[in-house]
């Protein structure tokens, strides 16, 4: 296979401004995924996942061999030509010419995406939101976590995910902030005197909430591109936070002398492996609580609508009514404003 000439590069074209049929002459590309496949009649091709800050992008490299796959460098830069086509109503990367690229020669931030908010106001948000939790072994839990600057660091720059929702810097933290704002509204602002399910306990929610993807912080890596770590493929974040809510207990209990309420860590931790809602979805136990069928839902949402949102403000078919397809919803989405509305971005 062919290299890219060594011109002047072309200008930069992100992800969600490529339509189909177009060719591309020279562009680099962050490799978020490689894997070496074969063909229905025997022979090889690579499937790439490409990425940039805009989002992915799925390649291909017919009649490959191992070792073009071998140069490939996953998590690493790559600098490709080829075409792109539609592929089952999704855009798609034919490669015909590569070769790695080098750290230095790529400006990192084009292909990092970053929250667009600001990120010590909404972690002083969630400090606020959460100071209204009232349960005092509750509070002194959530103390224990909020003091651990490495919990904290990587609470504020995680991804949410490796892709679908939140999937960039400061994802993980924008996420929940939104998913306790929520809460604030069904729940009630600051206590439980107006909430609409005054059954379901605020304190329970909220602390949930802030516990229920922290261990993304030990399981997701995003310095140049989101993938697990080690202790993300071995334990997972599910785990990860039930280990985390143990020895935080424990920390609760040699600071004050008091045993940490059984009763309430069970719930706690069962809130944390509940919250994917369904066992094929990495969810251990289903939620078995009115707190935790809450949060399954409330997580639910945010994502699915993340995911929405995200397609309509992708540049693809931009004079269609109609997204791209979007796989973990499997469909696209329908994005004319009926009401002739000016509704924001996010």
């Amino acid at each position: 296979m062919a290299t890219p000439k060594t011109t002047e590069p072309s200008p930069r074209r992100f992800i969600d401004q490529l339509q189909p049929g177009e060719q591309v002459a020279d562009q680099v590309f962050l490799i978020a995924k490689k894997d070496l496949r074969t063909t229905t009649n025997g022979g090889l091709y690579i499937h790439l996942v490409l990425a940039d800050r805009t989002g992915q992008l799925l390649g291909r490299v017919w009649s490959a061999t191992q070792a073009q796959y071998d140069t490939i460098p996953e998590g690493g830069f790559l600098r490709i030509r080829g075409r792109t086509e539609s592929y089952k109503g999704a855009l798609q990367f034919i490669v015909d010419g590569m070769k790695p690229a080098q750290k230095n020669e790529v400006e990192v931030g084009d292909f990092i995406p970053s929250t667009a908010y600001d990120v010590d106001k909404m972690w002083a948000r969630m400090l606020e939101i959460l100071r209204t939790v009232k349960h005092p072994s509750l509070l002194a839990l959530i103390k224990q976590f909020v003091k651990d600057e490495g919990i904290v660091s990587g609470y504020k720059k995680a991804p949410a995910a490796v892709a679908n929702h939140h999937a960039f810097v400061g994802g993980l933290l924008e996420h929940t902030l939104s998913l306790m704002e929520m809460a604030t509204r069904i729940l009630g602002a600051t206590d439980e005197k107006t909430s609409h399910y005054p059954q379901v306990s605020r304190d329970l929610v909220l602390t949930g909430l802030f516990l229920h993807d922290i261990g993304k912080t030990a399981e997701l890596t995003y310095d140049t591109n989101f993938t697990y770590t080690s202790p993300g493929q071995l334990v997972g974040h599910i785990v990860q936070a039930s280990i985390w809510i143990d020895r935080k207990a424990a920390e609760v209990e040699e600071e004050t002398g008091q045993p940490f309420p059984a009763d309430l860590q069970n719930v706690l931790t069962h809130i944390v492996l509940s919250h994917h809602g369904q066992y094929e979805f990495g969810s251990p136990k289903l939620p078995a609580c009115p707190e935790a069928i809450l949060i399954h839902y409330l997580d639910n949402i945010d994502a699915k609508l993340n995911m929405a949102f995200s397609a309509i403000r992708d540049a693809r078919n931009a004079e269609s009514d109609w997204t791209e397809w979007v796989k973990p919803l499997e469909t696209r989405i329908y994005k004319k404003d009926v009401l002739g509305r000016q509704t924001p971005n996010d």
